[in-house]
């Protein structure tokens, strides 16, 4: 079987002209010998009839009190109602196909709703409505767990869904429809120039989703890569092949050319804190080991970590903020709270052990009065906090600086 796994977004499915493009790209690929598998989001987004966060809305109408299982069946309707239109409209036009739900197509799941595990996809019984239809089309964000509930996976859950099925089915090809054509050198709301790459690695991309880009969810992109399954960023609402993301030696069949090229994006998280805690004398670790842990056993989500023989320095999101500090302050420490952040990466799967990338960073930031907050870095990412304020002027002169519109 040469198999292609399409997965549809909420946006490519949330009007009637939208839809159509949803068809005419089927249609392509049938035409082109591929047996097709479908994976679907609910349709539209927050305030559209069955989008998850409408369905979400619900359970706060009615009192909140909804639990973790019965939340997951509510919003395991969203594919489903999505599912059963794309397969009446296919219908309608010729194309025979079937809808099966997360579970009947064999994703078994852990026992967290909410925000499942993938622990198996078994997708025998794909294989055989393949045998029988045009199309089969599958519920992404949704699984079973071993009790035979519904779960759902979680934010990202269909991209999730599309990668894990793919590998499953020993797929060519995952393509991955949304509304922007690839992925981008940065946010194109932000930096104008901003151009559609027509290839990335599959470390570079998990580094930009990891670090704000949101056209694909880094564990789809681990399940993909762990099984050296391609995928394809593309428009709904074109033809254009979109972006690759593979391994390096993946792209041979598209460059035109030779490209050597040290960064691939600039993305962002806003919206972060800056806490600071400090002793006057090395620690020999329980500082850093008591703030840690007070933050693990509260659910607060650290991130850009910097530990020295003194203390520590790391960021939380702002909606977390007070409440580390009241923790930390209850310990006994004074922590030094530094609100309104914001964290640009600078990522390239070219950057490590290349020199002069770091003085670069800080001569585009100067040049515009940007002051550096903290900063770190990896084999594929160099991360620098500045304040908020200066997040759009900071990517804008970073996509500059290393020519990342040409």
């Amino acid at each position: 079987m040469h198999i292609l796994v399409q997965k549809f977004g909420g946006t490519s499915l949330s009007t009637s002209e939208a839809r159509e493009h949803v068809i005419s790209h089927i249609r392509r690929e049938l035409d082109n010998g591929y047996q097709l598998v479908i994976v679907v989001s609910a349709m539209g987004r927050k305030g559209d009839p069955y989008a998850t966060d409408t369905l979400l809305d619900l359970i706060e109408q009615t009192g909140g009190s909804l639990s973790s299982r019965e939340q997951d069946l509510l919003l395991c309707c969203g594919e489903i109602i999505s599912a059963s239109v794309l397969s009446g409209l296919l219908q309608h036009q010729g194309i025979s196909s079937t809808v099966l739900t997360g579970a009947q197509a064999g994703f078994r799941t852990d026992s967290q709703f909410g925000n499942a595990r993938i622990l198996d996809v078994v997708p025998s019984r794909v294989l055989e409505e393949l045998e029988k239809k045009d199309v089969v089309i599958v519920t992404g964000f949704q699984g079973q767990n071993l009790n035979g509930e519904f779960t759902t996976l979680g934010r990202g859950g269909s991209d999730t869904s599309a990668t894990a099925l793919g590998a499953a089915l020993r797929a060519e090809m995952v393509d991955i429809y949304t509304d922007v054509n690839g992925i981008l050198t940065a946010d194109p709301r932000i930096v104008e120039d901003a151009r559609a790459l027509p290839h990335v690695s599959y470390a570079e991309i998990c580094n930009m989703a990891y670090q704000g880009a949101k056209v694909i969810h880094p564990r789809a992109v681990e399940i993909a890569m762990q099984s050296g399954i391609p995928i394809r960023v593309r428009s709904t609402f074109s033809n254009s092949e979109g972006t690759l993301v593979a391994n390096p030696e993946g792209f041979k069949d598209v460059q035109t050319g030779v490209v050597d090229r040290y960064v691939t994006g600039i993305a962002y998280v806003g919206n972060v804190t800056q806490i600071t805690v400090q002793s006057s004398e090395p620690s020999k670790g329980n500082l850093q080991l008591k703030v840690f842990q007070a933050m693990a056993e509260n659910a607060i989500s650290v991130d850009f970590i910097n530990v020295t023989p003194t203390g520590v320095v790391y960021t939380v999101f702002d909606s977390d903020a007070r409440k580390a500090s009241s923790i930390l302050e209850s310990m006994g420490f004074l922590p030094q709270i530094l609100s309104g952040c914001a964290k640009v990466s600078v990522i390239g799967g070219g950057i490590n052990g290349v020199p002069g990338i770091m003085a670069k960073i800080v001569e585009a930031l100067a040049e515009q009065g940007i002051q550096i907050l903290q900063s770190a870095d990896s084999n594929t990412t160099i991360w620098v906090l500045v304040n908020k304020e200066d997040m759009v002027q900071a990517l804008r002169a970073l996509h500059t600086k290393f020519e990342l519109a040409h």
